[in-house]
């Protein structure tokens, strides 16, 4: 359930985004996060929720650092 309710934030927060803005510390655009699509943000979403869940990062994101 909780999962269901960071998937609607994800999508409401990537829906806000200004297009053709300044990239913010993971140098991804806002507008690539748009194009990804509903499959995309799924995807985002399970990566914050065990972010979340596990208090760490995944290594795959430590080791392009």
């Amino acid at each position: 359930m909780r999962e269901a309710f960071i998937f609607c934030e994800v999508q409401k927060a990537i829906k806000e985004m200004r297009d053709k803005k300044a990239t913010g510390d993971d140098d991804v655009p806002g507008d690539v996060l748009k194009l990804l699509g509903e499959d995309g943000h799924s995807i985002e979403t399970q990566m914050i929720f065990n972010i979340y869940e596990r208090g760490e990062w995944p290594m795959i994101s430590l080791k392009l650092q």
